[in-house]
């Protein structure tokens, strides 16, 4: 989003044959002078690993844009090569306007409806360049999450409200809400009125002073596709990592167990995109694994054939339901999960988390810990 781009003797010797940033940048795919390059046995190469040497003009690489068989011809160039990129980019997810998108015309409602942790999404907020105020149980207002894209003259927000009534059940002792509610996406331009809502919920209304007038959310329909993208994108993480559905142990719904329905609904439901790049990348993997012929992906699960019993892994959250009811088997991951081979990005946690619990779960017969074997 930053737009950003270089010549190409500054860009190799600042990035691609720097001795720190090197390791990162010989690990993305860049374009010189419009042809997509990645470094592979000393040289930058093409797709058809053709050696390119000199140009002038170089940027990052983004799927946005690119055609579906390009993409995919660039995943199998990673693997060829054995290059696991730092983030992901050949498998990066891209979020196109939807048609229930284009009906509602100027907000997105795709992560809507959600129950985050709000301290946990605080924190993926400040790390992702967002700007959010922790939101007090008490008679205050604040605005919504929101960053700022001054490349774009764009402002994003995500509206969001704080959760539950009971102090010292949904409040931590100083009084923060323990847990949000998630609504829209909208964006403005950058020097619009702040809009802000009450703590606790209610309608977002926009701040005016000195005589402004109110200025509307821009249609999504004119937002560049590579900013709703990212922007989207940014959201999902802060669904996929902070939602209370994430939780293996809260099976019984949260206090008072109100939170049963959503918990079951997210953690066992349709994949977002995030889950949906998991499944197509697992694809690849699976056949690979020394497991792989006890495993099979079906729908939202990768199903598992043990010796005790059989059992699906939901794609989105990492749960697991046990036949042959359908009886949820909660196993709490361990801090540093992984060790699964080779991946072609890093940072995608749950992926990790799947792959270990298929292989655990393929030879269940060697579970000693009791907390799992109580119930198998």
């Amino acid at each position: 989003l930053a737009r950003r781009t270089w010549t190409y003797g500054p860009w190799r010797e600042r990035y691609l044959d720097h001795p720190l940033v090197g390791t990162l940048a010989r690990r993305l795919i860049w374009t010189v002078d419009g042809t997509p390059v990645g470094f592979a046995d000393g040289e930058l190469r093409t797709l058809t690993d053709t050696p390119v040497t000199t140009g002038e003009r170089v940027e990052l690489w983004h799927p946005v844009d690119r055609d579906p068989a390009e993409v995919v011809a660039w995943r199998d160039w990673l693997e060829r090569h054995a290059v696991t990129q730092p983030f992901k980019q050949a498998h990066r997810e891209v979020y196109l306007l939807t048609d229930a998108e284009r009906a509602t015309g100027t907000y997105s409602n795709r992560f809507a409806a959600h129950v985050l942790r709000q301290h946990q999404f605080h924190s993926l907020a400040a790390v992702r360049g967002w700007r959010d105020k922790l939101r007090l149980c008490v008679d205050d207002e604040a605005p919504p999450a929101t960053r700022e894209l001054p490349q774009w003259g764009l402002r994003a927000e995500y509206w969001i409200e704080g959760e539950g009534e009971e102090y010292g059940v949904d409040t931590t002792e100083s009084g923060s809400y323990l847990r949000l509610r998630t609504d829209q996406v909208r964006f403005y331009p950058i020097g619009a009125p702040e809009n802000s809502a009450h703590c606790g919920g209610g309608e977002y209304r926009m701040w005016l002073r000195d005589g402004e007038e109110p200025v509307e959310p821009l249609p999504l329909t004119d937002i560049p596709p590579l900013v709703l993208s990212e922007v989207l994108r940014d959201v999902d993480l802060f669904v996929g990592v902070a939602s209370v559905g994430n939780d293996p142990t809260w099976q019984d719904g949260g206090p008072g167990g109100r939170f049963r329905e959503y918990w079951t609904s997210y953690g066992f439901g349709e994949l977002n995109q995030s889950a949906e790049t998991r499944r197509a990348l697992l694809e690849r993997l699976i056949p690979r694994l020394a497991i792989a012929d006890r495993c099979r992906l079906e729908g939202r699960f990768l199903h598992v054939a043990g010796d005790r019993h059989q059992y699906k892994i939901h794609l989105g959250s990492g749960n697991i339901l046990r036949s042959p009811n359908d009886q949820y088997l909660c196993i709490v991951p361990k801090a540093g999960t992984g060790g699964s081979g080779y991946l072609p990005f890093e940072g995608d946690r749950t992926l990790a988390v799947v792959l270990s619990k298929a292989m655990l779960l393929a030879d269940d017969l060697k579970i000693t810990d009791p907390t799992i074997l109580s119930q198998l």
